[in-house]
């Protein structure tokens, strides 16, 4: 669905980029981690073509961004980590004009609209000024004028930020059920979050691809597998002749404590689930289990050790400002491509300017 080649972005001698490769599969949820400053932003623009790069290519949907970006942005909706929002207007006032900017036809575009409020649950408040909503809604108001034409990518930067936990519910669970029928790419820095509605992760660090894989396979490469505790009434002795009955198991370590127990860890194998062995081994034994404890490795721990903790360099924060200050804002993108004229869609799209902001909507 994307394909990302050599992808670079350069502020002056600071690169935020860095010849990053990788490919976004249909149907899938993906999650993009990385620290502050790592270049996810960078990156999101950089896709969504409000961003132009400094080297490389993205290719969506068989359209190269650069070549063909009015054919490549149709594929896209993309809501940044601040809504683009008029404020002045009413959420079915705001969505009507998105829909016309995306070039639903006109005789859709208010079944369109109902159907997409609906589906984010801003129904409810879609006659009130958008000034005066909640942030959740705001953030709903948002994400559904990303959906609106009905865009096979979806990008969401930071959806959830700033909201109470009643909101980030509410927004994982239209985010999940958005990714039934779409190819979704979310950044978070809530990895709790990620873990929870994402298939398969994307880490950037320091500007610099780390992986790109599904959540099970990384698990596998960082963090080795998953360790049970067990803690029985035994003497090391007795419980290493009692293990020894189970088969294969992973690496054991034991240690005897107070009170005659042993505490056991040992790495539970991948393929099946060891528990009810060693019940039943020490039960035959007649030594009691006291405790026994599964502990798998959290999205935290994979982050951690792929990007070995380390703390990257950034540019100063008032170059960041000036180099931000320059890019226009999606309220731009909306303006200028619902003023602009339909082209015919078998005319040449390449172009030869330095054009870098082409207008995000295509054709529907």
């Amino acid at each position: 669905m994307i394909k990302v080649k050599n992808l670079t972005k350069c502020y002056g001698e600071f690169t935020a980029v860095k010849n990053i490769s990788f490919d976004v599969d249909r149907g899938h949820i993906y999650g993009l981690l990385g620290a502050n400053g790592a270049g996810k932003s960078t990156t999101m623009n950089m896709l969504t073509g409000c961003l132009a790069p400094t080297d490389g290519s993205i290719v969506i949907g068989g359209h190269d961004l650069a070549l063909a970006p009015e054919k490549a942005k149709a594929l896209i909706g993309y809501l940044p980590e601040i809504p683009p929002l008029y404020t002045d207007m009413t959420p079915r006032e705001y969505l009507t004009f998105v829909a016309s900017a995306r070039r639903v036809k006109r005789e859709n575009i208010p079944s369109h609209v109902e159907e997409i409020m609906s589906r984010t649950k801003v129904s409810g408040v879609s006659d009130k000024l958008i000034q005066s909503l909640s942030k959740g809604y705001r953030q709903r108001v948002g994400i559904a004028q990303a959906i609106i034409g009905d865009p096979e990518i979806i990008i969401l930067d930071e959806p959830t930020a700033g909201l109470d936990p009643r909101q980030i519910i509410e927004i994982r669970e239209l985010i999940s059920e958005l990714g039934k029928d779409h190819t979704v790419i979310i950044s978070s820095h809530i990895l709790t979050e990620i873990e929870e509605i994402c298939d398969r992760i994307i880490i950037i660090s320091s500007g610099e691809l780390i992986a790109c894989d599904t959540i099970e396979n990384l698990h596998k490469k960082y963090v080795g597998p998953d360790l049970l505790s067990v803690s029985v009434k035994a003497n090391p002795k007795q419980a290493v002749e009692i293990l020894k009955r189970v088969g294969r198991l992973g690496k054991i370590s034991l240690s005897e404590e107070d009170g005659g127990i042993c505490e056991i860890s040992i790495e539970s194998p991948k393929d099946r689930d060891i528990r009810e062995e060693l019940f039943f081994a020490f039960s035959e034994a007649k030594r009691p289990i006291i405790a026994m404890t599964k502990k798998e490795a959290s999205l935290e721990d994979l982050f951690l050790k792929a990007t070995d903790s380390e703390a990257a360099e950034y540019p100063d924060e008032e170059e960041n400002k000036e180099e931000r200050s320059s890019l226009p804002s999606l309220k731009d993108f909306l303006s200028a491509s619902s003023r602009k004229s339909v082209r015919d869609d078998d005319s040449n799209t390449d172009s030869d300017d330095d054009d870098d902001y082409k207008p995000l909507f295509g054709r529907k």
